[in-house]
């Protein structure tokens, strides 16, 4: 029973920074187009790197650093955490 609350509660955290990093580029893109003091790449990066899945969403829905090449690493980041998961889920680290 322990290991279901300690899932749901892995489940809440991860959840929680993809919506962080969702508000991060979200944000970022708001204070582009006010012209203020902005995120630095490396740290949107960082967020992408955490929260892959949120900081997509923010990309396709504020289409928000979409065309720099640097940025094409959050597919890459994605795709690492869909290969965790895979493997975890898959049994794969429990053996």
């Amino acid at each position: 029973m322990i290991y279901i609350e300690i899932f749901l509660v892995l489940i809440a955290v991860y959840a929680f920074i993809n919506i962080a990093s969702f508000y991060k580029f979200s944000d970022d893109k708001k204070r582009a187009l006010k012209n203020i003091r902005r995120t630095p790449e490396k740290t949107l990066l960082i967020f992408a790197l955490a929260g892959p899945f949120g900081a997509l969403a923010a990309m396709k829905v504020t289409h928000h650093k979409t065309k720099k090449k640097k940025f094409w690493l959050v597919y890459f980041f994605v795709f690492l955490h869909i290969l965790f998961f895979y493997f975890i889920f898959s049994g794969f680290l429990l053996r």
